[in-house]
């Protein structure tokens, strides 16, 4: 049978705190058992609060670390890559200017070499394109 009843005053105290209230004093009251295990438990709860506030503090700083980490070693990776991708547009970049040189040089001997034509096909050419132009 479990004892409901073990926190309840016994009939003096009782009859104590009756008199004290009749006269206007507040009796010195000690708290009760059932009290007594919620203010601990109520101490216990804090305390694990406190510390899972800790764990949870700890664990935001190491995944903070961490992130900063490896954004640190993407923002490398993507500086090579960069680096990597400018250099080969560079050379393309060359390599289409040499390429252009090439055939301006080709088209200035063949413009030398058939004078009749060239002028013939530019003249065509700009018929072609004065009439794509009226339109």
């Amino acid at each position: 049978m479990t004892d409901a009843f073990a926190d309840t005053p016994d009939a003096s105290s009782a009859a104590d705190e009756l008199r004290a209230a009749a006269e206007g004093k507040t009796p010195e009251r000690k708290p009760s058992t059932t009290e007594q295990k919620a203010l601990a438990l109520k101490e216990a709860a804090a305390q694990k609060a406190a510390q899972l506030r800790d764990f949870a503090g700890d664990k935001a700083s190491e995944l903070k670390s961490v992130a900063t980490e490896r954004i640190g070693a993407i923002r490398e990776g993507a500086g090579e890559t960069a680096g990597h991708l400018r250099g080969a547009a560079s050379d393309q970049w060359e390599e289409t200017r040499e390429k252009a040189r090439e055939l301006h040089v080709t088209m200035e001997d063949y413009v030398r070499e058939n004078p009749t034509k060239a002028v013939l096909a530019a003249a065509g050419a700009g018929f072609v394109l004065g009439l794509l132009i009226r339109r």
